[in-house]
């Protein structure tokens, strides 16, 4: 059976698991929140255990904290940064909307934990979650900025790892294989044709532009709002409070933190967050684009376009015998869609910056932080166990290329698009070679058509 301990907080007495470092207001938001089962991502704690550790060395510098307090606070919160307390975080996503039941999950942990460091036991609180943990800080400002750390580090860690290993896989594919010669495609039907070096070249395009376009919008993320407190005025800090403990976040981590340059719009909003979303969106347009175009191009393999070979990872069917999916491709789509979902949700959440407060902040973290991760592990999966291991097919690409009859089109210059249309119903009708139809229905040199209708001079 559970050991019970008996704490007070201002609407009175709660029991808390005797072994919890958590204390009262958390038990509360457990009991309170029963919602999802939801918890924000270890990122996120990660952020707050940083940002309380560097907050206890800017209050001690100042004077306000004693150096022995000082230290077993930023102990206790690196043990936090670090995941040694994740059990302890039960609070839902579901919450409060300013993530105070999470700021307190924060507080009583490190206060419990600080203060077993310095020969007490949890419930005792030598160290105080509010008058020195929290000092110098408010939820209201605290949680907007772990959201802006969590994002930062979680893209800097994964999303853009990931998004540099598909873009790098991607040219080196295209590097080793791209002289080959395919038949284009717009409207999923034959086209002009193009080198697989320019279709692969076009994806890594796209991968590198919008990782171009996060990067920029990432710079916003390093804004934090700390020093704002309650409402944006900074009542109950030092002036320079935001200003010092970014300064140690960036020692900490060795990103370019700062403190927001407008408290009120940075603890009212949640635009910085929301572009980024919508650039994680865009990107996930992208990388959807490309994992379905490698899935058509596996397709088959007798019926399909079968113009690649997909690594055999799993058996595709439990009722057909020796099918094989494609299935990470699938699964990258899925994650694609999922991404699109969670900016949805970070730009409702947005919507209720209501006065001085946006009150989906916990929301808004734990769908801009699964989306950042979520993508960047897709594209890392399509890079490793798609692209670097894909074959072509030549000899499925080198037959429909020859007998394609859109060809033709490099003739209309010369003959006018109704002949050219003729040639080419002719030559599909006849399942021939656009070469042949064409040398009997014009007076253009053989010689000379073989040069126009050169699959590789077209791609050039």
């Amino acid at each position: 059976m559970t050991a019970w301990r008996t704490e007070r907080d201002a609407l009175g007495e709660v029991r808390v698991p005797a072994d919890a470092l958590y204390g009262a207001q958390t038990q509360r938001a457990v009991e309170n929140f029963p919602l999802s089962g939801l918890r924000l991502p270890r990122a996120f704690i990660w952020a707050l255990g940083n940002i309380k550790a560097a907050a206890a060395e800017v209050n001690r510098d100042l004077g306000r904290l004693p150096a022995d307090f000082a230290a077993a606070i930023v102990q206790a919160a690196e043990e936090v940064a670090s995941g040694q307390w994740d059990d302890h975080f039960p609070v839902d996503v579901f919450q409060t909307g300013s993530g105070t039941s999470t700021n307190m999950n924060a507080n009583e942990v490190i206060a419990n934990r600080a203060t077993v460091l310095l020969g007490g036991a949890p419930g005792e609180y030598r160290v105080h979650p509010n008058d020195h943990v929290n000092l110098g800080q408010s939820s209201n400002d605290v949680i907007p900025s772990a959201l802006h750390l969590s994002a930062y580090h979680l893209s800097a860690t994964v999303l853009l790892p990931g998004l540099q290993r598909l873009e790098t896989a991607l040219r080196r594919k295209a590097a080793a294989v791209g002289e080959v010669v395919k038949t284009g495609r717009t409207h999923l039907m034959d086209a002009m044709p193009i080198t697989v070096g320019q279709e692969l070249g076009g994806w890594a395009h796209q991968i590198s532009e919008g990782t171009r376009r996060l990067q920029a919008a990432q710079t916003r993320l390093a804004e934090l709002a700390l020093g704002g407190t309650a409402v944006g005025t900074g009542v109950n800090a030092p002036p320079e409070f935001g200003k010092r403990v970014a300064q140690r976040l960036t020692e900490r981590t060795g990103y370019p933190l700062r403190e927001t340059d407008n408290h009120f719009a940075a603890q009212s909003s949640l635009d910085a967050a929301t572009a980024f979303s919508g650039e994680l969106r865009a990107l996930a347009t992208a990388l959807l684009k490309i994992a379905n175009d490698l899935r058509w191009m596996n397709s088959g393999p007798l019926a399909g376009l079968g113009e690649i070979r997909l690594p055999a990872l799993q058996p595709g069917s439990s009722i057909m015998p020796g099918k094989v999916n494609p299935v990470i491709p699938e699964a990258v789509m899925m994650a694609c869609v999922q991404v699109q979902g969670h900016d949805l949700t970070l730009a409702l959440a947005n919507q209720h910056g209501n006065f001085q407060l946006n009150v989906m902040l916990p929301v808004a973290a734990h769908n801009l932080l699964s989306a950042i991760r979520l993508l960047g592990r897709a594209a890392a999966v399509l890079a490793e166990k798609t692209v670097e291991g894909f074959q072509l097919n030549a000899k499925r690409i080198a037959e429909p290329l020859a007998r394609n009859p859109i060809l033709v089109t490099a003739l209309a210059p010369r003959i006018g698009y109704d002949k050219a249309s003729a040639i080419a119903k002719r030559a599909y009708a006849e399942q021939r070679p656009i070469l042949e139809v064409a040398a009997e229905m014009t007076d253009i040199p053989l010689d000379e058509l073989r040069r126009l209708l050169d699959p590789r001079g077209l791609t050039e």
